[in-house]
């Protein structure tokens, strides 16, 4: 099915984050990065009507030499960024790398910051990963290889720092589970007792410290690649969300390397996999492109799936059949880099280094379209049934 689709042109502006808050406001984050490149790192503010217009709210310009905000969360009220420091408060072995900010009359303003990631020489480490728990009460954040857990909106860490193997590309939250998904597997953590890692009050009235014995995540369930998707070789987790709803239903991206054919160079292909979170059984994949998927989403009321590709386009599946909805061929001129659905599952815009965002509209037959063409059929039905029974009735009394 074919959706409503405008591209706006943000010069100079690659976009590598994105977040909705109420009312369609439109948090996007981008620049040119630590590199010397003359862009400016910001954040930026927007209204995005509902014909897909866009109306410029507010501009944060970071501080000089600061990287570009690359992943985001909000809660609906405050809005989380990956921002590096400036090379001269890395080099002091400081990095206020988690940032908090919010949204009021129309302005954006700075909240609060926390260094989760170790400073180390001549690393490139970024905070790539930005997720709150679904009830807003936690953040996770995670550099390459380390991911930390914090109270939200405090920015107080609730376990010690976690350091795996392997590459981290995302991580989603149940309501008592964290699913971190690196490039071989999907890690599962079960949640501490927040209440056990609160901070203890000092004698000093209104002083706080951080407790020092912090309790670990264990890691209670390793669940790798499945093998007929070529396994951990030359294929990797990109993303993992786990359904608004359903708590039980998680949905990964596995960008696949399959064997390589004589005479042909092999193409990476992207596949959507739906897991039971309480059997760990996978219940349905769809191979959705040869190209990797760059970014992935879900829509806040579980039905749609959105991805871009490295192939430029973006994509919808539906989220309970993964059949394809819709894809926007050439969406962009880059690779898309970030993907929101708005509050009220209506609007989704991509954003990409090429310096644009795309909004799409999302109609109300596709985003409803299976339950609601279901419901409807079951309307039907029952209409059909009450007719019949009274025509019988009425038969009936005239006899």
């Amino acid at each position: 099915m074919r959706v409503a689709h405008t591209s706006h042109a943000l010069p100079a502006f690659p976009v590598y984050s994105s977040a909705f808050l109420p009312q369609n406001k439109l948090v996007i984050g981008g620049g040119g990065g630590a590199t010397k490149s003359g862009i400016k790192n910001k954040l930026r503010v927007f209204n995005v009507g509902k014909d897909r217009s866009i109306e410029q709210l507010d501009e944060l310009e970071l501080a000089k030499g600061e990287d570009a905000p690359m992943s985001m969360a909000t809660d609906g009220n405050t809005i989380v960024c990956g921002i590096n420091s400036s090379p001269e408060i890395l080099e002091k072995g400081e990095n206020e790398n988690c940032r908090v900010f919010e949204v009021t009359n129309r302005k954006l303003s700075f909240l609060r910051t926390k260094g989760t990631l170790l400073v180390k020489p001549d690393d490139l480490d970024f905070q790539k990963v930005t997720v709150l728990s679904p009830d807003g009460s936690l953040l996770a954040v995670a550099g390459p290889n380390d991911i930390s857990l914090l109270s939200y909106p405090s920015l107080i860490p609730v376990v010690q720092s976690l350091r795996v193997e392997k590459e981290i590309y995302d991580a989603t939250f149940t309501k008592s589970k964290l699913i971190v998904a690196t490039t071989a597997d999907l890690r599962v953590y079960p949640l501490p007792d927040t209440n056990s890692a609160s901070p203890s009050k000092s004698k000093k009235k209104g002083k706080q410290k951080v407790s020092t014995s912090l309790p670990s995540l264990v890691c209670e369930r390793v669940i790798e690649i499945p093998s007929s998707f070529g396994g951990a070789a030359g294929s990797s987790f990109r993303a993992a969300k786990v359904h608004p709803a359903l708590d039980t239903t998680l949905y990964t991206v596995v960008n696949t390397i399959p064997s390589r054919t004589r005479g042909k160079s092999a193409l990476r292909q992207a596949h959507v996999l739906k897991w039971n979170t309480e059997s760990w059984t996978l219940e349905k994949t769809r191979k959705i492109g040869d190209r990797g998927i760059t970014c992935f989403s879900i829509s806040p009321d579980g039905r749609l799936l959105g991805f871009g590709s490295s192939d430029l386009s973006v994509g919808l599946l539906d989220a309970t059949t993964l059949n394809p909805v819709s894809t926007i061929l050439k969406a962009h001129d880059f690779p898309p880099t970030t993907l929101a659905f708005n509050m009220e599952s209506s609007l989704l815009v991509s954003g990409s280094a090429d310096n644009s965002i795309r909004v799409i509209t999302l109609p109300d037959q596709v985003r409803g379209s299976n339950w609601g063409f279901f419901m409807l059929l079951v309307l039907t039905l029952i209409i059909l049934m009450v007719a019949y029974v009274l025509q019988r009735y009425s038969n009936t009394l005239k006899w």
